[in-house]
């Protein structure tokens, strides 16, 4: 017995976790099964007042010292459905547009519309103008709820938003043409809302709308014909016809505006697990600081909440130096991350008692090798629980072992449930390697390969809102064999040989920057409104000492026209999140493009912004002197030793 213990933690050192992990996942599978036999589709929702019902003085948040427990959070989003269904003409299946900022009523009106039956689109509060009117137009609404706080970002844009959407603010005092929400939840019932208005009629109809970056892409050739079964339209229904037509113009290019990610009732219980799966209890208080407009926020943190039935400490903005005071304060057990967070902790001054807390387990994503192991010296044996997923994606990975730098592991039977490959990829044309035959290549164990994940019946993809290309432009055809259909994660991994995955890059036109996706389009076509300029390249660059990829632009200017760096600097201050803005500016004479004439981008990525070695004027962007300012060898040099602010 004790040869065979060796012999196991020898050959196979991770069985048992790989055992037990697979055990809870099984189980998870198990349950819902169970439900969907016997007629019963339980959702988010319906788990959510089951705890009202069970623990309804339970805090579900507490949010700057306030406490809001289940029965709060319920009454106060029934107010919410009863305003709607007094005064308005919302139905079931309509859409509403939630633009808010992290705070309970974040909560209290995403769950009162769930109740009527309602889509939730959940807008990302640092867009504005253009981006986020096509957020709007993308996703349809009938209506469009705004916090107090940024009631200002929707006045810009009011005139032009369309006559039919009805614009709610959580505010007493509103403009004309907008509806004080907060004056009628004063005066609305707190009554149950009856079942019938939010049942699901199945786990796959859509419940949210959770937005994505946006990309460029060039759609292949004309007339492609493709199987149905791996098809799916904007509400995630299979398409009936043995086949689907797509007449798609030959090197058609897609807008790279942010998309509209379909959620349904089945994506939102899967993320709901992942707090679940990774070991947490309801006795956990789980601190969450992301942003509830994206996933990991909304899915992973509040519906994994509501999953455990455990307590929420919500944070309106991340704060490194509150960090510590916030766990202490409220006996935070669990928080979540992403890698840009960790960083900016670990560069807080030490401080005394940095290890007297009661943080057992962190879990998020883009975590540093180098960072974790600082983080785990510094502050204590906390288990980082990493994962990989993205929002509209068939596939993740959970590293439930804690390997440091890894994002989750694969095995036999993980593969059985989920179906995916690591392909080669041809880093000048921007695409999947093909052989003689047409057909895409596994790469070998260590190598970087693009993760692909088979979309079918157990792993649906249900695309975005809109038109059907940005759906089509996620999936490979015909990759292993005639007829298969795989999800293209954009995202380059390697496999190692004890099967532990460790992210290896981004490909395309998007990067991340400050823990946000930035889509070079959007940057580049803000850019390119001033008149002076010809041309804009968007890239992302690396920064020694940095997460993710910090923005460059590449320029050519107009004939007879002369560089304006200020009046660049004031374009993208004003039109562009400050994750988005470019950090470093490149004037060239000329680009190059490719055989499809997308702009090259792999050699000026390879370049960077070292002046030594590149002999076009460089620039960076310097927000004290509110311009860019030539990029000298002694500004490079603090910038990689860490001693200029990006």
């Amino acid at each position: 017995m004790v040869f065979l213990h060796v012999v196991q933690k020898l050959l196979f050192p991770y069985f048992w976790d790989d055992f037990w992990f697979l055990l809870r996942v099984i189980r998870f599978g198990i349950g819902m099964e169970i439900c969907r036999q016997r007629g019963e589709l339980v959702t988010v929702l319906d788990t959510f007042l089951s705890h009202v019902k069970k623990q309804p003085r339970k805090p579900f948040i507490i949010y700057e010292g306030d406490v809001y427990t289940y029965q709060d959070v319920d009454k106060t989003s029934s107010r919410v459905a009863r305003v709607f269904m007094n005064h308005s003409s919302l139905e079931r299946g309509d859409t509403v547009a939630l633009l808010m900022s992290n705070e309970p009523d974040f909560i209290h009106v995403w769950f009162g519309l769930a109740k009527l039956g309602c889509v939730v689109a959940f807008l990302n509060s640092n867009i504005r103008a253009n981006s986020l009117l096509n957020c709007i137009h993308t996703c349809k609404p009938r209506a469009l709820v705004v916090g107090a706080d940024l009631l200002e970002t929707v006045e810009e844009i009011l005139p032009d938003l369309p006559e039919d959407i009805s614009v709610w603010a959580m505010k007493d005092s509103v403009p004309q043409g907008v509806i004080s929400l907060k004056q009628k939840l004063c005066t609305s019932s707190d009554e149950p809302v009856p079942r019938s208005y939010h049942i699901a009629s199945s786990l796959k109809s859509t419940c949210l709308y959770i937005f994505t970056s946006g990309t460029t892409a060039r759609i292949m050739e004309s007339n492609l014909m493709v199987p149905a079964q791996a098809m799916v339209n904007t509400t995630g229904r299979t398409a009936h016809n043995s086949y689907l037509e797509l007449e798609l113009f030959t090197g058609a290019f897609l807008s790279g505006l942010p998309k509209a990610a379909v959620i349904s009732q089945l994506q939102a219980l899967k993320g709901s697990a992942g707090l679940w799966a990774f070991g947490c209890t309801a006795d956990d208080i789980i601190y969450i600081t992301l942003p509830l407009y994206h996933s990991s926020g909304s899915l992973l943190g509040i519906c994994g909440c509501v999953k455990l039935g455990a307590t929420c400490v919500l944070k309106k903005k991340f704060s490194a130096s509150q960090f510590w005071n916030d766990c202490k304060k409220y006996n935070v057990t669990v928080f979540q991350y992403i890698g840009e967070l960790c960083r900016y902790i670990c560069k807080q001054p030490k401080k005394e008692g940095e290890k007297d807390h009661r943080v057992r387990l962190a879990v998020g994503n883009g975590m540093r090798s180098d960072v974790w192991r600082q983080f785990l010296d510094r502050f204590g044996n906390i288990k980082m629980c990493e994962f990989y997923g993205a929002t509209e994606a068939n596939i993740s990975f959970m590293n439930h072992t804690g390997k440091i730098g890894s994002v989750g592991r694969t095995n036999f039977f993980y593969k059985i449930f989920f179906t995916f490959d690591l392909i080669k990829y041809d880093f000048q044309k921007d695409e999947p390697m093909r052989n003689e035959q047409n057909w895409c290549s596994r790469v070998k164990k260590g190598q970087p390969g693009l993760l692909i994940s088979q979309v079918n019946a157990k792993n649906p993809f249900f695309g975005y809102a809109g038109s059907y290309k940005h759906t089509q432009k996620k999936l490979l055809f015909d990759v292993f064999k005639k007829g298969d259909v795989y999800f293209n994660t954009g995202d380059l991994m390697v496999q190692d040989q004890e099967n532990f995955l460790y992210f290896w890059d981004r490909i395309g036109d998007t990067f991340r920057w400050k823990g946000e996706n930035v889509a070079t389009t959007e940057v580049a076509d803000v850019i390119g409104v001033l008149d002076f300029i010809q041309e804009t390249n968007v890239y992302g660059v690396a920064v020694s000492g940095n997460e993710g990829k910090a923005g460059m632009a590449s320029i050519i200017l107009k004939p007879n026209k002369s560089l304006d760096l200020e009046k660049i600097y004031e374009q993208v201050v004003t039109s562009l999140p400050s994750y988005a803005c470019p950090r470093f500016l490149r004037v060239q004479e000329k680009m190059e493009t490719t055989g499809t004439f997308k702009l090259q981008k792999f050699q000026l990525v390879e370049e960077g912004f070292n002046p030594l070695k590149i002999s076009d004027p460089l620039y960076f962007m310097d927000s004290v002197k509110k311009s860019y300012v030539p990029l000298t060898k002694e500004l490079y040099d603090k910038i990689m030793l860490g001693e200029v602010k990006l």
